[in-house]
């Protein structure tokens, strides 16, 4: 599943073709598309046609873009983007033909770039496309990366900020880790607590930490969740600077590329493989439903567990 950086990417790239964009016309070819939309395609696509795009924002994996309606202003909805397994947002040229997998199209008429195309292809049918209302953030601060309103779509005010957001409050993520028995990875995959990391990217921070997966979280050091959290920073940084880590077709930009972090792993994937610290070989175990991958020395477990 696509992670902070990868959705960043996707973000980023969308941002200039569509933000002041309007909608000319909405296609839903797939009805799958739209499971986390409260009502049906046809009203999806009346509602979507003619609105104008403001901005495209992000927290965590989470991507939206707040839309005013044609007719008079509806600026408390956003068009939500959740792109589950293989999801893709994808930039074509208007006339384009359809894409593999292609579930929704949106025509726009960019007042610069003239008309577009973004599509929603998914080929495993997990992630989905919705029209969902905007509420005010709990904490009166920006929702997410891409714009300096403090709304959120109700399908993702659950969801906590990520490590990158300015209006993080780490006290209070540092009280919340201390109140959690779990494994540190098992915490950090849980995106109410810190949202946007996933398997991979636990994995290299954990790694570059020296933490151990299954460390108690509340037995962590002030110190160590401090090293913790500024890895955490670092490899989602670096996974930025080389777009995003894909390991097959499904993790693309928006022009249908691949990011390259993938040959800069430490940890995840590289099963059997000499640490790049000590030439331990790297483990991987069983993990909720998933897998872990780790060094044995650089990443102990505390004795007794």
């Amino acid at each position: 599943m696509p992670e902070l950086p990868e959705v960043e990417v996707v973000r980023s790239g969308l941002a200039p073709a569509v933000v002041g964009a309007r909608v000319s016309a909405v296609t839903v070819h797939d009805p799958r598309a739209l499971t986390r939309h409260p009502t049906t395609p046809d009203d999806f696509e009346r509602a979507l046609t003619g609105a104008r795009v403001g901005a495209v924002c992000r927290r965590g994996k989470f991507l939206w873009m707040p839309v005013e309606a044609a007719i008079g202003s509806d600026a408390s909805r956003a068009l939500v983007a959740h792109l589950g397994m293989s999801g893709q947002m994808l930039l074509r040229a208007s006339d384009a033909p359809a894409e593999r997998h292609e579930r929704i199209r949106i025509d726009i008429e960019h007042p610069v770039h003239g008309a577009l195309a973004v599509v929603f292809a998914d080929q495993r049918t997990f992630g989905s496309l919705a029209l969902d209302p905007l509420l005010p953030t709990a904490d009166a601060a920006p929702g997410g990366f891409g714009s300096g309103d403090a709304l959120v779509p109700a399908q993702v005010a659950h969801i906590a900020r990520d490590p990158l957001d300015p209006a993080l409050d780490e006290t209070r993520l540092r009280r919340l880790l201390g109140r959690k028995a779990s494994g540190i990875k098992r915490v950090l995959l849980d995106q109410t607590v810190l949202s946007g990391i996933g398997n991979i990217y636990a994995d290299e921070a954990l790694w570059a930490a020296r933490i151990h997966p299954e460390t108690p979280a509340d037995t962590l050091s002030a110190r160590r969740v401090t090293r913790l959290l500024d890895e955490i920073r670092t490899v989602l940084h670096r996974a930025l600077a080389e777009g995003g880590t894909s390991f097959d077709a499904q993790y693309v930009n928006v022009n249908g590329q691949a990011g390259y972090f993938a040959h800069s792993l430490h940890a995840y994937g590289r099963t059997g493989a000499p640490c790049h610290r000590c030439a331990r070989p790297i483990l991987r175990v069983s993990f909720m439903n998933r897998s872990s991958h780790y060094c044995p020395r650089c990443q102990r477990l505390p004795r007794g567990r």
